[in-house]
């Protein structure tokens, strides 16, 4: 019996020796000794097989990140044999080598900003955090804070740090947080709205794992020293979950930028946008005097710079903003596929390229949005909200291509129509700005958006919420979040809603310029049933649905859709707020008068189309209402021939 503990320290000593040659970065001496723990026949196979791992990922320069991922799956697979120990001697303190490999997975996972597949590596842990030792909880707990952040799960973060408060004692309650109590949801547009979360990414970023070595399990005080770099990272993102909630909460400048940083987010969030400026600028002097700039802070400042302005609708300054960050990550991150797991981390083109594509699209520019928009999408190709953008982007360049004299609101006569597709045929497969590719975005839109909503999470009422303190009584990970839409923000219903409305809008007049009648009408009618119709929507619903029973030949069901009366009842100020071109209720009413007259003569009652051309006035009509009075004329001239 003393041989065998008498055997056990002399290995748990060699042990200590490789982490010494690990701290001191001689990883071949490491190596020899790992080796001689193995010929000593060590019974912890797993462990010496994964610090082995890890130990060569440290000495090809933390480049082969692949290949320990390669290796981390591979002890995953492996089950110990029969009779092997699977809490062994060299790791008294931290837990199983099967632990801290899962642990090291989704650390990799998260790094290459794989946060759905990081999430799904991490369950087993999570699920047992009371189970494991207090240094591994922290690291588990830290790793899985930091994922909900990263796909906005923000409600069930906050229920996940009051379960690492109140049962774990992992967390000491944030300065000035009162739990019970929150602040009032400010209102967004819908343009903006997929910019906000941005915000948020300059402060969560600095926030990320150290890097793999703080998961090595060489020895106890590796695990340890991370758990308490660990500490101070769980208390800042304690603190950032608490801002991303409009919680009230005092955060107390240290120096650091990452404080900093976050009292900007919570100034951003107030709306106090100029305050949320000034100190992202304080800290670009600070760290600029202190010789601490770095490519990853200038992009965090450049971007959060353009998602201010562009809440300010300062939309060039914005935009030159963004060029500016995509400048700077691309100096951080010039070659992917050499750079090191932290680095990789801290890319950010996806998030700037989707704030960039909103700022083109303000600014007109539709193929530079287009263009922007297609890096995004092939990560977050399920947001509903980045496939309408793009089919706005569309949209908006077949506009600009169109020959004088047509616009969005006004709809063509149809007199002169063939009833067939004035458009050139193109591939919906090729991402182009073209209407077909409009069309295949706004399905992917459409079906997205309705399968969110039938999903829809409802949260309590503060009646029904439970204290924090017995949130224990109600597992955290039943809580939910409506973030449908990454990278932005969770989504209210009334948002989901307004996009709906939106994307049925678009889809019904897409289709129209497609010559799909069909599917603009029926689009249309699902616009008109909508509970929360705005009344631009209500009048674009009715134009669109008129147009396309004309052109099914049923003009009487179209007149149903133009009768000018419905108009007195718009609200002006929502046509007023409108990036459109009608600007007033006389405009609207001036437009639906006119494709009144046009049904008029398709049902050759000619008299009275004539008599609604006299009571149009508005510019916006009379070029189109001047060519219909002659086709009438000339109409009434031949009748009268025969």
């Amino acid at each position: 019996m003393f041989r065998k503990v008498l055997g056990d320290d002399e290995n748990y000593n060699l042990l200590c020796q490789a982490h010494e040659q690990f701290n001191n970065r001689e990883y071949d001496r490491c190596l020899e000794l790992l080796q001689q723990l193995e010929t000593k026949g060590e019974s912890s196979g797993l462990i010496l097989r994964h610090n082995r791992a890890v130990v060569n990922y440290y000495k090809t320069g933390c480049l082969q990140h692949q290949t320990l991922l390669n290796e981390l799956e591979k002890l995953d697979n492996d089950q110990p044999a029969p009779g092997e120990p699977t809490v062994p001697l060299a790791l008294k303190n931290v837990g199983s080598a099967l632990t801290v490999a899962r642990y090291n997975k989704a650390v990799i996972y998260f790094h290459r900003h794989m946060y759905g597949t990081a999430l799904d590596r991490l369950a087993p842990l999570v699920t047992r955090l009371e189970a494991l030792e207090k240094q591994m909880a922290a690291l588990v707990a830290t790793l899985q804070l930091q994922l909900l952040l990263a796909t906005n799960q923000l409600n069930r973060a906050e229920a996940f740090l009051d379960y690492l408060q109140y049962k774990l004692n992992l967390v000491a309650s944030a300065p000035g947080a009162s739990p019970s109590s929150s602040l009032e949801e400010p209102t967004t547009t819908t343009a903006t709205a997929s910019t906000a979360a941005a915000a948020a990414s300059g402060a969560a970023s600095t926030t990320a794992p150290t890097a793999v070595a703080s998961a090595t399990p060489i020895l106890d005080s590796s695990v340890t020293r991370a758990a308490g770099e660990n500490g101070s990272i769980l208390r800042l993102l304690q603190l950032l979950t608490h801002v991303l909630n409009r919680k009230p909460v005092v955060i107390t400048e240290d120096g650091t930028p990452e404080i900093a940083a976050l009292k900007a987010q919570q100034y951003y969030i107030m709306k106090d946008f100029q305050m949320a400026a000034k100190q992202l600028m304080r800290i670009n002097d600070d760290c600029t005097q202190a010789g601490t700039v770095t490519p990853q802070l200038s992009t965090c400042i450049a971007n959060n710079m353009g998602v201010i302005h562009l809440r300010v609708r300062h939309y060039a300054i914005a935009a030159k903003f963004f060029q500016n960050a995509l400048r700077f990550d691309q100096q951080l991150t010039s070659n992917l596929r050499q750079c090191s797991l932290q680095t990789m981390g801290l890319a950010r083109s996806c998030e700037i390229m989707y704030n960039l594509g909103i700022a083109m699209l303000h600014l007109r520019r539709p193929k530079e949005a287009f263009q922007c928009f297609l890096v995004p999408v092939k990560q977050y190709h399920s947001n509903p909200r980045l496939w309408y953008r793009m089919a706005e982007a569309c949209i908006m360049e077949h506009e600009a291509q169109k020959l004088p004299g047509k616009d969005r609101h006004t709809i063509d006569s149809g007199l002169n129509s063939t009833g067939s597709k004035p458009y050139g045929a193109h591939s919906t497969a090729v991402p182009e700005p073209t209407l077909e590719f409009a069309a295949l975005c706004l399905r992917n839109a459409l079906t997205l958006s309705l399968q969110y909503k039938a999903s829809f999470y409802m949260a309590a009422s503060p009646d029904e919420t439970l204290d924090p303190k017995d949130s224990s009584q109600q597992l955290w990970s039943q809580t939910q979040d409506n973030n449908f839409c990454n990278p932005s923000k969770p989504i209210s219903l009334e948002s989901m809603e307004n996009m709906l409305d939106a994307i049925y809008a678009a889809h019904s007049f897409v289709s129209l310029r497609l010559g799909d009648h069909v599917t603009a009408l029926e689009m249309a009618k699902h616009l008109l049933q909508s509970e929360r119709l705005s009344d631009a929507h209500k009048l674009l619903g009715h134009m669109y649905a008129g147009e396309a029973l004309m052109m099914m030949d049923k003009s009487g069901e179209a007149r149903d859709h133009l009768e000018p009366t419905f108009v007195n009842s718009l609200n002006a100020l929502d046509l007023e707020t409108r990036d459109w071109q009608l600007k007033s209720l006389d405009a609207a009413q001036n437009v639906v008068r006119y494709n009144l007259a046009v049904t008029f003569a398709l049902q050759n009652d000619f008299q009275a189309a004539k008599s609604l051309l006299g009571t149009l006035t508005h510019p916006i009509v009379s070029k189109k209402a001047l060519t219909l009075h002659r086709y009438i004329e000339l109409k009434i001239s031949a009748t009268a021939l025969h």
